[in-house]
């Protein structure tokens, strides 16, 4: 069985390949302390001299004394990359996309994840329900920033009653003690009709902003709400004049915060002005894409990037006619087929054809390419004249194993539509360089 503090690689000339560390050597302890995890192995590694014990895989005990230069790493990567068992969710949310999934998928896609850990190591919004006062001040003693916090409300009845959770209602008092330590944060809110918008809605916000300039900015997302539903919390999507009126809200925080800070502090995320049938917001009121991840200016990037891009690209001598298919979700359809229509006229020779793929696994209210299904692709594409290469964008797939959500893979895809699919990047750039090649 593979230990969670096993060394998996030692790069080569680094400090651990002087002192003669090896892959399957673990690490003991380090100045006679056992390592909780990967945050106490960092804490010793950026000192500049100490004493670490490894264990060989006969079982042999060695002790080494570490001199380097103070913040220079060893060169180390460890089978698991916390270096303990990853934390498991406790709470049961309303709105938890997994509990929306159907039966039968690969396991991975079961696991609820809340670890405080990996807010830090991979940007994970977590609730903090899992932390406890020793965790916080470890947080505090190494200073770790920023964290990300899945807030849904500020009200404690109410977000104990979000995430079925009688000990979530103490997310004020801990965000706090990490504001008044100067803990960058950054929140994000899921948004439930009826349940947290509205006057909620606004008591959130005005309350994180309270914590400014520790809480560095909050995103607002609707509920992702799929077609297997049946048993979960009541809850219906927000329509037209529903997301004119979070719209709303956020902008008159939004112009507040400016006037006070130079920082537009709370975003919209992309849906929220598409259902509201209302143009996206310029570059300038996304504070520098703070919140790019839960997509909040995803669209309005994507577009300037593609545009810079196309500016620049240069028409190839003997350029032939041709033909290339793009998919994607309905969510960024719309905005594609205008990029591809600006595309094609400084290059008329290639047509590209942009196909909307409807979610039809999860539903038709999940309209995010990430989303989509290698099923619903080859469905909705079986019968369409894709040219020559398919383009796909990269968040639709798993990019290392190749697979879609449903375990299809990409090269199944490719045989089954009988073209070459191309992975796209998630810059303008690289979908115009896919375009072009």
């Amino acid at each position: 069985m593979i230990k969670a503090n096993q060394i998996a690689f030692v790069r080569p000339q680094s400090v651990a390949a002087e002192l003669g560390i090896e892959p399957l050597d673990t690490i003991e302890s380090i100045n006679d302390t056992k390592l909780e995890d990967i945050f106490d192995y960092y804490y010793f590694e950026d000192e500049a001299e100490f004493d670490m014990t490894i264990q060989k895989p006969d079982g042999q005990l060695k002790k080494l004394h570490v001199i380097k230069e103070e913040g220079q790493d060893l060169g180390i990567s460890f089978e698991n990359g916390l270096m303990d068992d990853y934390k498991s969710c406790h709470n049961k949310c309303i709105f938890c996309f997994i509990d929306q999934m159907p039966p039968n998928m690969r396991e991975t896609l079961y696991f609820k994840d809340d670890d405080t850990r990996l807010s830090f190591l991979q940007g994970n919004y977590v609730t903090l329900t899992n932390m406890k006062e020793a965790d916080l001040d470890r947080i505090i003693k190494y200073h770790l920033a920023p964290i990300n916090i899945s807030v849904q409300a500020t009200n404690p009845e109410l977000r104990k009653k979000m995430l079925h959770n009688r000990f979530a209602g103490d997310l004020m008092d801990k965000m706090r003690k990490l504001a008044d330590a100067d803990i960058e944060m950054n929140g994000q809110i899921v948004l439930c009709k009826g349940v947290n918008d509205g006057e909620e809605l606004d008591r959130s916000i005005r309350e994180l902003y309270d914590f400014y300039p520790q809480m560095q900015s909050l995103s607002v997302v609707p509920v992702g709400l799929s077609k297997y539903r049946d048993g979960l919390y009541p809850l219906e999507p927000f329509e037209k004049d529903d997301a004119r009126e979070v719209i709303e809200i956020i902008h008159k925080w939004q112009d507040k915060a400016y006037e006070e800070t130079g920082m537009h502090f709370v975003q919209a995320s992309d849906e929220w002005y598409l259902t509201a049938e209302l143009p996206l917001p310029e570059e300038d009121r996304y504070d520098g894409y703070i919140q790019l991840e839960n997509g909040v200016g995803m669209i309005r990037l994507l577009m300037n990037e593609f545009r810079e891009a196309l500016v620049n690209a240069r028409r190839k001598p003997f350029m032939r006619k041709k033909i290339i298919s793009v998919a994607t979700g309905r969510l960024a359809a719309p905005f594609i087929k205008e990029l591809c229509d600006e595309f094609m006229e400084k290059f008329p020779k290639i047509d590209v054809r942009v196909y909307t793929i409807v979610n039809n696994f999860f539903g038709e209210r999940i309209t995010v390419s990430g989303l989509i299904t290698g099923g619903d692709l080859i469905d909705q594409l079986s019968h369409q004249e894709l040219g020559e290469k398919l383009l796909i964008p990269q968040n639709m797939v798993r990019v290392q194993e190749r697979d879609f959500l449903d375990d299809i893979t990409v090269d199944q895809a490719c045989e089954t539509l009988q073209v070459p699919i191309d992975i796209v990047k998630s810059s303008g750039q690289d979908f115009v360089d896919c375009l072009l090649s």
